[in-house]
């Protein structure tokens, strides 16, 4: 009877520590709900609080709906991970917004009404396979009245912008009037006519992404006053502006307006000038861009004559096709390590690409406050704009190059009181200065807002595609959001790529392509010094042995054929000692990867294990005593 009291009681006791674990459990995951830790380098499972702070906004219902073809996908696994990750985000905001968001997931099956429910609310439809199966991968979303925004379908390498795509779909629908941007622009940023290939262009890529989050209106260049409804003025090339637009921006500033302003020393998209017929007048055509009096009266140093060039952050380009890449130190691939990572329009972004930029600094004894946001490394200087225009090769600019050791602003944020640039004029509403400070950015390049710097624009089904390569547009939509007034999309936008350049690898090359470059320099003086020297020998002889080499001649050629056999043996050996370093390198990760790791990790466990059996021990030995 007493054993079964006792089995009895052991059961009971085994059924209670049961029921305690499953509450503990139940209680936990109720506790806990949505608690998680990111350990990722760039917090890729984890919402921006711009993105929250989108979310906290809404004020009324947000229905989303997200169509993906879970069945005709079955043959696809990476797409099918990416749409697992996509609906994780779209449940990780629902769950934020406390009812606000309302997900539904949709598989539209073919020939269905929820078919043809995706394909009448904008979403894309690609065919895949053999057979031509139609494939749903978007999202839409609308709000108790009549607004409506789609994502058409969800590319693959645009991952890193998840968060912004979806984030800005749902400020679509909360904001109801977007902020107006006006655009003063000599270039054609809105598409228009191509007078060299004769055929309509479209919008530059980052002025059709303003649309999605602006009202931009264009102001032409002949202007007397400037709207007081404009919120952000953006300023693009401005070629030969009159001084009454001059003082209408001027104006526009002093009443409080945001500006931004983009000038070029030498824009290579400007073909406003250029002539099929006529290919040498591109060369010569002026295409630069001032704000002359503006700059000189508000008290900021720039001028067009001078152009960035940096050998450290140079870009590789491809100029005969016969030929491998060089670098261009004229046209950058700006890094982190160039970017002010302390303000939010430049923060976290991962690359910007320059090309032929100037370069902004005060002037003396202005009272404004500069902040760069780009700027140069301290492996630069400056050049003047007549020089490189008729460089064939810019590999020369390399030649003999010898850097300043000063960081140039590229693109700067400027601040403070300022008074009016154009002080001897007056009249009815006419402000000397400004009541408040000013805020305004400037950019030193016009060629980065193009899509060659930073996007592939492609049709794909009838619908353009952008994949961008770099985060100039990320960047300049950065600074119209941010002077719009509105900052909950900037950390979103400004999250870096799960990519991570090799800049070991990176530096080793670029030490290397040095060497290289003095040995090529080595060997084509001593070829020129060869040439003089058979030259001169040629000259002293007679004219019944002008075509009959003489001794010295056969000894120079000898002695250059023999030195460049050491010459290119040394180059030969440079690029060795390149691959075997990064080698080298790769083995030593892998070392310790592979073998390192593993063995800290069994040295810690055999620490660890070693340390409880000591304590064991001595426990024993004390309760022994």
């Amino acid at each position: 009877m007493n054993q079964f009291k006792r089995k009895l009681s052991s059961g009971g006791t085994l059924l209670l520590l049961a029921l305690v674990f499953v509450a503990g459990v139940l209680l936990v995951n109720q506790i806990f709900r949505g608690w998680r830790i990111d350990l990722t380098a760039n917090n890729q499972y984890t919402l921006s609080d711009g993105t929250l702070e989108i979310i906290d906004s809404i004020d009324e219902p947000i229905n989303l709906q997200f169509y993906f073809s879970d069945e005709a996908s079955r043959d696809l696994p990476p797409l099918r991970t990416y749409a697992t990750r996509v609906r994780e985000m779209l449940e990780e905001m629902s769950a934020h917004s406390g009812g606000n968001l309302r997900l539904s997931v949709v598989d539209p099956k073919p020939f269905s009404e929820d078919e043809d429910e995706a394909a009448a609310s904008g979403v894309q439809s690609v065919p895949v396979g053999a057979t031509g199966e139609k494939i749903f991968f978007g999202l839409v979303g609308t709000n108790s009245t009549t607004g409506r925004t789609v994502i058409p379908f969800f590319q693959l390498d645009k991952e890193t912008f998840l968060e912004y795509d979806i984030a800005k779909l749902i400020q679509s629908l909360v904001v109801d009037n977007k902020p107006v941007i006006g655009l003063i622009s000599s270039l054609p940023v809105n598409g228009g006519f191509d007078p060299t290939t004769r055929q309509m262009t479209e919008p530059w890529a980052v002025i059709g992404g303003m649309r999605d989050l602006f009202e931009v209106r264009p102001l032409g260049t002949e202007l007397s006053s400037i709207d007081s409804t404009i919120n952000v003025l953006m300023v693009i090339h401005p070629k030969g502006l009159s001084d009454d637009t001059q003082y209408a921006i001027d104006q526009f500033v002093m009443r409080g307006g945001r500006l931004i302003v983009m000038v070029d020393p030498q824009a290579t998209i400007d073909q406003s000038q250029s002539d099929p017929n006529n290919p040498t007048a591109d060369m010569f055509a002026d295409k630069s861009s001032d704000l002359p009096k503006l700059f000189a009266g508000w008290g900021i140093d720039y001028s067009p004559q001078w152009i960035v060039s940096d050998r450290r952050v140079a870009l590789q380009v491809s100029v005969n096709p016969q030929q491998p890449p060089v670098r261009h130190p004229l046209i950058l691939g700006l890094k982190r390590e160039q970017m002010n990572q302390e303000d939010i329009v430049s923060a976290e972004l991962e690359t910007v690409n320059i090309d032929q930029g100037g370069h902004f600094k005060l002037a003396e004894g202005s009272e404004l406050t500069l902040q760069p946001l780009l700027q140069s490394s301290n492996d630069a200087k400056l050049v003047d704009a007549e020089q490189v225009r008729f460089v064939p090769d810019p590999s020369e600019l390399l030649n003999d190059f010898t850097p300043t050791g000063e960081n140039y602003a590229i693109a700067v944020r400027v601040s403070g009181k300022l008074k009016s640039a154009f002080p001897d004029r007056s009249g009815e509403g006419h402000l000397a200065e400004s009541s408040d400070d000013v805020q305004m950015l400037l950019f030193g390049d016009v060629d980065m807002a193009s899509n060659r710097l930073w996007v592939q624009v492609q049709n794909f089904f009838g619908q353009q595609v952008q994949n961008a390569f770099a985060n100039n547009g990320d960047l300049l939509i950065n600074a119209v959001d941010n002077l719009a007034g509105s900052s909950s999309l900037i950390s979103i936008r400004g999250r870096g790529t799960s990519a991570r350049p090799f800049t070991v690898v990176e530096e080793m090359k670029r030490d290397a392509d040095d060497q290289f470059r003095a040995k090529q320099q080595q060997l084509q003086q001593e070829l020129q010094e060869t040439e003089r020297k058979l030259t001169e020998l040629q000259a002293a002889k007679g004219a019944d042995s002008a075509m009959i080499l003489s001794g010295e001649q056969q000894e120079e050629l000898l002695n250059f054929q023999k030195r460049r056999g050491e010459i290119r043996k040394e180059l030969r050996a440079v690029q060795r000692s390149l691959d075997a370093g990064i080698e080298s390198l790769g083995t030593t990760l892998k070392v310790i990867n592979i073998t390192l790791m593993p063995l800290l990790v069994i040295a810690a466990g055999m620490y660890y294990a070693s340390i409880r059996r000591r304590r064991r021990r001595e426990a024993a030995a004390s309760s022994a005593a």
